[in-house]
């Protein structure tokens, strides 16, 4: 399902489940895997990948892959958002 802000992990907000409802019940925000920052330190960047990869991993049930492609990551995405939207047809 493709869905508005499906390239946007910076206004993504995932919370994190077996924590949830007692937080909630006591008041708490939430444990959460929260936003990226632009133009962060490389260690930085590096922790945000990792909690991306941890949440797809945990979502989906599969391994994080990193394709390796000569296409450019616009275009990459241009393509598969086309090809997702021509499947609803």
């Amino acid at each position: 399902m493709l869905i508005d802000e499906v390239h946007t992990p910076d206004s993504s907000r995932y919370w994190i489940a077996n924590s949830y409802l007692e937080r909630f019940q006591n008041g708490l925000e939430p444990e959460n895997v929260d936003k990226v920052l632009p133009e962060a330190p490389e260690d930085l960047v590096c922790e945000l990948s990792w909690r991306y990869i941890f949440l797809y991993e945990t979502i989906t049930k599969s391994k994080f892959e990193v394709l390796s492609s000569e296409e450019p990551i616009h275009e990459r995405i241009s393509r598969n958002v086309a090809s997702a939207l021509a499947s609803l047809k």
